[in-house]
């Protein structure tokens, strides 16, 4: 297994051959939309995975295993967050858009539209319209840049308006906002008044960086509980996207007794090697990923230093989590899609902002979770191509 000292200095050509999706560009396409790092994983994960392999029984998740893995969940929760959850409520899933799709057809008003906090994660935008439910943007607001804030009377007009189920991500992707206690539970407040639920998306929450915390939206309040399906993942923080296990948490009485009824479908496909994976990361992998948070904290930061130098005019502030940057291209004038610009000129994939709502228009979004090499030729590269443009 390659080290985490060593996947820090591997170079593009490299990478490439370890043939992930997040570089499954064309030659020469510096690949970073999607949201996978490019450091391996913990060495106490792949011993574990490693282990069970070579045991020769890699069948069907036996509730054993994943009795296991949901009591690490658990402890995690209680002993990172501080959030005492019952090892009974927590439920596996294969991964956290599946716990979107119960929450939409098994937690919310029937018919009822989705309201979806933007820019958010571009699947947010389409899964519940695969369901047969409308969504209702409800932009961000934005007072300086960086500067994130909940429209909260706008949330409320769309609940007003027939929304049922309020989409929350924290750490929001693609901003990168780690939420405070006061905000969370002034959300709370509005969507308990209109009898709404929300679905928390914590995927990123073991990705937070010094300076800021993650409290779990469900622990802000007695009615945040009541009112809550959250869905977490060691996925991100240890890099196990493929391995397809998540968890759901119900921190309510009633939405326990339903899920009861709907287990079977909705837990089916979370993997046995997900369950394994995830267990060893959560007791085992703790140090690994105090070793990525330092690297990523670098890499935030050394792209401040790259963009004012490189892409004068956009504006980037370090996010508080994940390992994703929100770049503002607004500025630039490269049209509604700056990032088919990054692509054709300076062979670099970013995501489009504009994928990610209305509100996200203008903007790229790139993975800082890349060698510092790497992620400083990206900046380079996009450089100069607008210098090329002037």
């Amino acid at each position: 297994m390659t080290s985490l000292q060593e996947a820090t200095q591997m170079t593009e050509e490299q990478l490439r051959r370890l043939g992930s999706k997040k570089w499954s560009t064309p030659p020469g396409v510096i690949g970073s939309t999607v949201a996978e790092m490019d450091f391996g994983i913990a060495d106490e994960v792949g011993e574990a995975l490693s282990a069970r392999v070579l045991s020769g029984s890699v069948g069907y998740l036996p509730a054993a295993e994943q009795l296991v893995m949901r009591q690490a969940c658990a402890d995690w929760y209680r002993d990172v967050c501080g959030w005492d959850v019952p090892v009974e409520r927590v439920r596996p899933l294969p991964d956290v858009l599946r716990g979107l799709e119960v929450a939409i057809k098994h937690f919310s008003r029937p018919g009822s539209e989705v309201v979806l906090l933007t820019p958010a994660h571009a699947p947010f935008l389409s899964v519940p319209g695969q369901l047969g439910r409308s969504v209702r943007e409800v932009p961000m607001l934005r007072h300086a840049p960086g500067e994130w804030r909940l429209d909260l009377d706008a949330v409320d007009a769309a609940l007003t308006g027939g929304g049922g189920l309020v989409v929350f991500c924290n750490p929001h992707n693609p901003i990168g906002k780690v939420y405070l206690s006061e905000e969370m539970a002034a959300l709370a407040e509005v969507v308990e008044r209109h009898s709404a639920r929300v679905f928390s998306d914590e995927i990123h929450a073991p990705l937070v960086f010094g300076g800021h915390r993650h409290v779990p939206y469900a622990s802000v309040s007695p009615a945040a509980a009541r009112h809550t399906i959250t869905a977490t993942s060691a996925s991100k923080g240890w890099n196990l996207s493929g391995l397809k296990c998540a968890q759901l948490i119900l921190s309510n009485d009633r939405d326990a007794d339903r899920w009861g009824e709907i287990a079977f479908l909705s837990e089916h496909g979370a993997s046995l090697l997900g369950a394994v994976a995830t267990t060893a990361a959560y007791t085992l992998g703790r140090p690994w990923l105090t070793e990525v948070l330092d690297y990523l904290d670098g890499n935030r930061k050394l792209l401040s230093s790259l963009v004012a130098e490189h892409l004068r005019g956009v504006d980037y502030v370090p996010p508080h989590g994940t390992y994703l940057a929100w770049l503002d291209c607004a500025a630039l004038e490269l049209g509604d899609r700056p990032a088919n610009f990054f692509l054709e000129h300076a062979r670099v994939a970013v995501n489009d902002g504009a994928t990610c709502g209305a509100a996200g228009q203008g903007y790229v979004r790139l993975n800082l979770a890349t060698p510092r090499p790497i992620l400083a030729s990206s900046i380079e590269r996009m450089g100069r191509a607008l210098a090329t443009r002037r």
